[in-house]
């Protein structure tokens, strides 16, 4: 897709809407001629259909309103228009914008019509609020639309995350100990480039490098908690299949528990993070004392365990206990982490009184972007300050 050629009116013209048509003609000196034309004409009534006030007696003028309607094949139609005259990041706004200001939420629940609709993460939110609702015809392509979701999102991070762990824990020692296990493949191979065979095509090492060991299974117990109130959809969309990631890790206990005034244990769906998508139920009140105390019950080596608290820490339970909890927690030697927000942004919106208080402790409190999470990980399995990291990738919770 490439967007004509437009000048400064025409731009305003677009953005501002029919409203600005006359005043905007007139500067461009047009001699009453309209200001857009060609493709541009197309991409105004795709903009107009979501974003024109619509007027209150249409009737009066002789003028239809703006809006998409009821018909599913009008909106079809849109859907193509807007993939056409715009970017993919673009398409994903205008669409959420559309169910959010035209009521459009039930038109996701034709299947003719959301396979139609470009996935995104808030595409995702949406249906995952609405799960409970889904008609059973409409389930399998829900599934299609959040599965597309998920691919991309692992494809960005799993490197990163299993670099992370790899990378942080004890096999930086090497060892005499010949097992192919064992082998270094990586430092065998550079290390021997000088005896590489030509006409061979061949390497042929004269030394080998082993590990100290392979990892032990189950090294760390990393426990990811989501708040599932609505407003932290993106985060606990990049939570879960973070939670799903790790969970594919043999040097990993991973528990994932999400949690409103209900605590509820998805670690048995880690296996797919599309079912552990759909076992959230977004909205509802916020309880995050009664979620930390159930994942200090899943701490057996508390040195050893890694709490990931996903939450914008707008408490709806004890907001005293839960500091006490975490001061125990932290105290007998838990690497603990609040991420305010796990989003693209990275900016988040959260009860600052809270959060000072919880920083008091020494757990850093802090937005963050799904990019900055192994960075994360890695930090805290090789036991550096996490208050300090948090400093130096982003900006911490304020006090």
């Amino acid at each position: 897709m490439t967007a004509p050629a437009m000048n400064r009116f025409e731009r305003w013209r677009l953005v501002l809407g029919k409203t600005a048509e006359q005043e905007l003609a007139q500067c461009a000196g047009t001699g009453g001629k309209p200001l857009l034309g060609g493709e541009m004409i197309g991409m105004d009534e795709a903009l107009g259909a979501i974003y024109e006030v619509e007027d209150e007696r249409p009737e009066e003028k002789g003028e239809r309103s703006a809006g998409l309607g009821k018909s599913a094949p009008r909106i079809a139609k849109w859907l193509g228009d807007i993939r056409s005259y715009f970017p993919t990041d673009v398409v994903t706004v205008i669409q959420q914008d559309a169910i959010e200001r035209k009521g459009l939420t039930q038109l996701l629940f034709e299947p003719e019509i959301l396979s139609q609709v470009t996935p995104s993460i808030e595409l995702v939110g949406t249906l995952m609020s609405l799960k409970g609702m889904i008609p059973e015809h409409t389930k399998a392509t829900a599934r299609m639309v959040v599965r597309a979701v998920v691919e991309e999102i692992i494809r960005k991070l799993q490197s990163g995350l299993e670099n992370a762990v790899r990378g942080s824990l004890d096999r930086s020692r090497h060892a005499p100990l010949r097992s192919l296990p064992n082998l270094d493949w990586k430092r065998t191979i550079s290390g021997n480039l000088k005896n590489y065979i030509a006409e061979r095509k061949t390497i042929i090492p004269d030394r080998f490098f082993f590990w100290a060991r392979q990892h032990r299974r189950k090294e760390w117990n990393v426990i990811v908690c989501m708040d599932q109130s609505g407003s932290m959809a993106e985060s606990v969309v990049y939570g879960a299949v973070t939670g799903a990631i790790l969970a594919s890790m043999p040097a990993l206990e991973t528990h994932t528990i999400v949690f409103d005034t209900e605590v509820v244990d998805l670690t048995e769906q880690c296996s797919d993070p599309v079912d552990l998508l759909f076992g959230v139920q977004l909205g509802g009140g916020t309880d995050i004392n009664r979620a930390v105390t159930y994942c200090q019950s899943l701490i057996h080596d508390p040195r050893k365990t890694l709490f990931i608290l996903i939450t914008d820490l707008y408490e709806g339970g004890n907001a005293a206990e839960l500091v006490r909890r975490l001061e125990d927690m932290a105290g007998s030697g838990v690497r603990a982490m609040v991420m305010l927000a796990l989003s693209d942004s990275g900016v988040p919106s959260y009860d600052e009184n809270l959060a000072k208080k919880v920083r008091a402790l020494g757990i850093p409190c802090s937005g963050c972007t799904p990019t900055l999470l192994p960075e994360f990980l890695s930090g805290a399995l090789k036991g550096v300050n996490l208050e300090q990291l948090a400093a130096r990738l982003v900006k911490p919770a304020k006090g």
